[in-house]
């Protein structure tokens, strides 16, 4: 059923979908084979993930067995995802054990734009409660965020108690503190503040939890952008007398931002340097991982920070490249991917109180109605519209690598391949755990196709499945996964397959 507002989107998008079809027909032909042995690293089979604001607890019927809908999307994205709960305003939660529990005494934070506001509010048992049935509804676990900015190791080891034997086995881990390499900005000295004292203050609060929680996880330090800071706290750690347990080393990533910045646009998006940046980090955060003989997970992240810009954020090319950049860091033995969302009213309240992108809306003379049939956040993976929820682009993105999940790598050289096409594409492959080999081809150019041919080997033969992710235009506010099934008789382990720009395909060979 077309909805009011994907009218409106699928609308806009007419000219676009003409646009493209118009645009040059040119093809490129590539041979791709795919190697037998799976020596690449595992994906595991809880790889996708969402990250939403603590805040979000402060209405307990979100997160609660009853709100279907909100579980509805959830499945569909994922059967055995992880949910993270942090976010800027994580640091202004204070824990509320009973009905008449004081607000307690907050201390002097700095007001800067761009940060949260210091509105402080309850996390009660209600909210944990209803979360627990949440997640079991949904079949998710949970990643779940104690404050740092304004906390204290008594607060932080009551609420760890509720939490941990009410979440059960839906708890992953503890995170505690959010973005702390911003701190020096609002909530801490910046004279002072650093990746050491960072370490000193985490060890304070996680040993009080620990001490009331023998079996309790962490992860740590859930940077904004200081990378470096991995590295130092694993040069670290050896020094540190029995450690707790830290199991995922945690940063966030944004491709740019805010807005207004019109360096965030579809092109820069998606073009083979942002993924080079994005490999460069993750080179740096897998070897803190590994000197710790953790793993690492990105567990805030999306297009545009600040709550995203509509016509990038919210449209068919941040499929293409929330596929590409998953499948990137599963290649460089990441955990998981949890991109950022939720309400639009939690989201603007943890960057100040607004969202730019609706600035920009009002200035090209959207009415309140077209502003309306835009997510908001404009970079949710799901959308909040009145009592229901929506998959947006990015989260088919997603939900497209998470396909992968439970899968082993294969290490090859498809994306060097393609890249010496000169077209803007590419390729991941992966021994599934049915034993299936699979490849994903991420055609992001906006006018070249693709003719590849597949080599799987001279004795491979069966059935080819293929998905595709598609959309009209890069800039269509929608996107689709479709399936089909056929017996492909494969000539010396060889298929042929078309990959229009601007679409994603995966084959499975069964």
């Amino acid at each position: 059923m077309l909805t009011r507002r994907r009218f409106l989107a699928t609308a806009a998008c007419t000219m676009a979908a003409a646009r493209l079809h118009a645009q040059g027909q040119s093809k490129v032909r590539v041979a791709l084979s795919i190697p037998r042995e799976a020596t690449g690293p595992r994906m595991p089979i809880d790889f996708v993930g969402l990250s939403y604001e603590v805040q979000q607890l402060a209405d307990p019927s979100f997160f609660s067995a009853k709100n279907s809908s909100l579980i509805r999307e959830f499945k569909a994205l994922s059967s055995t995802g992880v949910l993270r709960l942090g976010g800027n305003t994580s640091e202004f939660a204070y824990w509320k054990p009973k009905p008449d529990s004081p607000e307690p005494e907050h201390p002097q934070v700095r007001e800067v734009v761009g940060e949260p506001k210091a509105q402080y509010y309850a996390v009660t048992v209600e909210a944990v409660r209803n979360l627990a049935e949440f997640l079991q509804d949904a079949g998710w676990t949970c990643v779940y965020g104690i404050g740092m900015g304004t906390n204290t190791s008594a607060r932080a080891a009551e609420e760890a108690v509720f939490v941990a034997e009410t979440l059960g086995d839906r708890l992953q881990y503890f995170q505690i503190g959010n973005e702390a390499d911003l701190f020096d900005r609002h909530l801490r000295d910046p004279k002072t503040w650093s990746a050491k004292t960072y370490l000193q203050e985490w060890l304070s609060l996680s040993r009080a939890i620990a001490a009331r929680v023998p079996a309790a996880k962490f992860g740590m330090p859930d940077v904004a952008g200081a990378v470096s800071w991995l590295t130092e706290i694993a040069d670290q750690w050896p020094s540190i007398q029995a450690p707790p347990r830290v199991t995922t080393l945690t940063h966030h990533y944004y491709f740019g931002g805010p807005a207004t910045n019109p360096d965030v646009n579809i092109p820069n998006l998606l073009k083979p340097a942002t993924m080079q940046k994005v490999q460069n980090t993750a080179s740096i955060a897998s070897a803190a991982a590994s000197k710790m003989c953790a793993r690492v997970r990105m567990t805030e992240g999306n297009t545009c920070y600040r709550g995203g810009k509509p016509g990038v954020s919210d449209v068919f090319a941040a499929a293409l490249w929330s596929a590409d950049y998953s499948l990137l860091l599963a290649s460089n033995d990441y955990s998981g991917v949890n991109l950022h969302g939720g309400t639009g009213k939690s989201v603007a309240n943890s960057v100040g109180g607004s969202l730019p992108g609706d600035s920009l809306l009002e200035a090209k003379g959207e009415t309140p109605e077209q502003i309306a049939a835009h997510p908001h956040p404009f970079y949710t993976p799901i959308g909040t519209f009145g009592s229901d929820y929506e998959l947006e682009p990015v989260a088919y993105g997603l939900k497209f690598a998470g396909s992968f999940s439970g899968g082993t790598l294969l290490k090859t050289e498809l994306s060097t391949k393609l890249q010496a096409t000169g077209v803007n594409a590419t390729a991941y492959a992966a021994k599934l755990p049915t034993g299936h080999t699979s490849v994903i081809i991420l055609n992001k150019d906006a006018a070249a196709d693709l003719e590849v041919e597949l080599d799987f080997g001279q004795d491979a033969s069966g059935v080819v499945q293929t998905e595709t992710l598609q959309a009209p235009a890069l800039d269509s506010r929608e996107a689709h996964i479709t399936t089909s099934t056929k017996t492909e008789l494969l000539k010396q382990g060889k298929c042929s397959f078309t990959v229009p720009h601007a679409t994603g395909l995966r084959v499975t060979l069964s």
